[in-house]
């Protein structure tokens, strides 16, 4: 799975910078879904003022999806003979 980041400026001037977004397909089920909740997060972290340089979206997908969602989206095939 591909990933991509987002570094922008908040209310303040801090620099921010969100990474581990996931890159989807067109026809995802997920896709939808992923672009409300980075768009909430990043609104979140746009008003907020006290803050960290960097953020996982990742793993502020894990806190706030369902589990089974979760694994679907970030699904790792088995690798053969540990390759």
């Amino acid at each position: 799975m591909l990933f991509k980041s987002l570094e922008f400026k908040n209310v303040v001037g801090q620099k921010v910078k969100v990474i581990d977004i996931p890159v989807l397909m067109e026809d995802s089920t997920y896709k939808f879904m992923i672009q409300v909740r980075l768009q909430t997060y990043v609104t979140s972290l746009y008003n907020e003022k006290n803050l960290k340089k960097c953020y996982s979206f990742k793993d502020y997908l894990k806190k706030v999806m369902k589990w089974p969602d979760y694994e679907q989206l970030f699904k790792v095939g088995e690798l053969k003979n540990n390759a």
